[in-house]
């Protein structure tokens, strides 16, 4: 019997891939705590704007390539695209360590933004394609959590910097992905099996006629434009509270940044895991009953976001101001546990990583520009007030889902 063909396979490849999600956020988190450590070594980043633009090339080009690693992700073999995606995301990061001028960095962060764009929707297809029963939204919220560890873990790239130098912190990790590679290569398994079901009555297109069919079939559907609003929408908070939530916490309860950033982190982390995991299991239970079970998971992950989203924003104390980021994360993370699942209720496997690679775009634009609009509202003052009026949108998207949103299958295998 092959390794793949295993029961206990497909949580291997859960913790196969869960390495890889961490290390996926800890290398493009790494720049932004290290940034004091190389400004004696790269004068330009002394300046917010070159920062700035540092840390938006990737943003961008991530985003304009998520469409199109999804339709990659649907052509080729999986397991090769997420090992070479490793690959050169770690090279590119050990290569960051070799830098000596401003340029060389920008064109290494812009191949980063190309390289990590292309994990996301291969390995959430992938993950769908083994856990295709009662397991789906858990394992997709297990895996959901080495995304956040690796976020909380990037900042120990500035006490790596600090304790040696900021280039062998890129050389460690970078080196770490590398070798890790070969870990896959070993143990990873493409998943062929799940077409086998799949009635073969339309011709075999290639090229550009196949790209042009899975957009049509994508695009054509209402109900993924209403996947799509769904998943853009929680971005503009979600973005929020990653970039913006320690500045919040420090101005609200009147601490030292110092103490604000790991004290908003830890709280967002510790609890978005809970989310993942509880919303995991009790979509998984419920879709068994009711085929909208994942929906109304995630309409109820979203709900506890729209309370938390007015702490945040007009609270003044530890309890309001803490208590609405532990909300905000549980139900942060119950949403996030079921997007890929949700997608595979509608759209079938071959074309669930260019769904999601839509859907990936959609919320990273939708964080490039709020990140911004936040950044003037802090300049002037208004930053609460504008991080409650994100409970808009997001109101708007649970409602859209719960009236619209009527799945016929628990997994849809054909289109």
């Amino acid at each position: 019997m092959q390794i793949q063909q295993k029961k206990w396979y497909p949580w291997l490849v859960v913790a196969l891939l869960w390495m890889v999600a961490l290390l996926n956020y800890m290398d493009r988190q790494m720049l932004s705590t290290m940034k004091v450590s190389m400004m004696a070594d790269i004068k330009e980043l002394e300046t917010a704007e070159n920062f700035g633009r540092l840390m938006a090339v990737f943003l961008w080009i991530y985003a304009l390539m998520s469409p199109v690693s999804g339709l990659i992700a649907d052509r080729v073999n999986r397991k090769w695209l997420i090992v070479g995606s490793l690959a050169v995301w770690s090279a590119v990061t050990l290569s960051m360590g070799l830098v000596h001028d401003f340029d060389h960095l920008y064109a290494l962060r812009a191949l980063m933004g190309v390289s990590e764009a292309l994990y996301i929707p291969a390995a959430l297809s992938l993950i769908a394609d083994y856990h295709r029963g009662p397991t789906r939204s858990l394992a997709i919220g297990i895996h959901m959590t080495g995304l956040y560890m690796g976020q909380a873990l990037g900042g120990f790239g500035a006490t790596v910097a600090d304790s040696f130098s900021w280039q062998q912190a890129f050389h460690y990790f970078g080196l770490a992905g590398i070798m890790y590679s070969f870990v896959l290569i070993l143990f990873l398994r493409e998943n062929k099996t799940v077409y086998q079901t799949e009635t073969p009555a339309k011709p075999n297109l290639g090229g550009i006629a196949s790209i042009k069919n899975s957009l049509g079939m994508l695009l054509g559907t209402v109900s993924f434009w209403v996947i799509l609003f769904y998943f853009a929408a929680p971005s503009f908070p979600g973005w929020a509270t990653k970039n913006w939530l320690p500045t919040l916490f420090s101005g609200s309860l009147g601490i030292e940044m110092a103490k604000a950033g790991p004290m908003a982190t830890i709280t967002i982390a510790v609890s978005s895991f809970i989310g993942v995991i509880s919303g995991g299991i009790l979509a998984d239970r419920w879709v068994m009953r009711n085929l909208r079970g994942r929906i109304y998971t995630g309409a109820i992950g979203l709900s506890l976001t729209l309370p938390s989203l007015l702490f945040l924003g007009f609270g003044q104390s530890l309890f309001t101001v803490v208590g609405g980021a532990v909300l905000f994360g549980v139900g942060f993370g119950m949403f996030d546990a079921n997007n890929m699942p949700i997608l595979c209720q509608f759209v079938s496997p071959k074309h669930r990583a260019a769904g999601y690679g839509l859907m990936n775009m959609t919320g990273v634009f939708a964080g490039a520009f709020i990140t911004n609009l936040l950044g003037k509202s802090t300049d002037s003052g208004n930053l609460g007030r504008d991080l409650a009026m994100l409970a808009i949108p997001v109101a708007l998207a649970i409602a859209l889902l719960l009236i619209t949103l009527k799945p016929k299958f628990a997994d849809r295998q054909v289109d």
